[in-house]
């Protein structure tokens, strides 16, 4: 299995976080089996793009919430991580619960 789990939605909190908030978050490995996704849709070709992350955040973000570790955006840079044998990937985490 790629992913702990697969959902479709955001069990959190709302955040308000802007791309400019996300940007002061370093980055950190995370394993693929910790996270949960949020979407159960992929569209295939964002993972096939080359310039995916052109207009975005090259790193995926994931919110840390009551110890479960959701994949807010980034699913086909997780997958794309996947399918190139890698089993972590560096990712923007905010741990919500520190902010509650």
């Amino acid at each position: 299995m790629i992913f702990k789990d697969v959902r479709e939605g955001r069990p959190y909190p709302e955040h308000h976080l802007t791309t400019k908030d996300w940007s002061r978050i370093p980055p950190r490995q995370v394993r693929l089996e910790t996270l949960v996704t949020t979407t159960t849709v992929l569209k295939l070709d964002r993972l096939l793009s080359s310039d995916s992350t052109f207009y975005g955040d090259l790193f995926p973000h994931a919110v840390l919430w009551r110890g479960e570790l959701y994949l807010e955006d980034g699913i086909h840079r997780a997958l794309r991580a996947a399918l190139q044998q890698r089993t972590v990937l560096h990712a923007r985490v905010l741990e919500l619960d520190a902010l509650r």
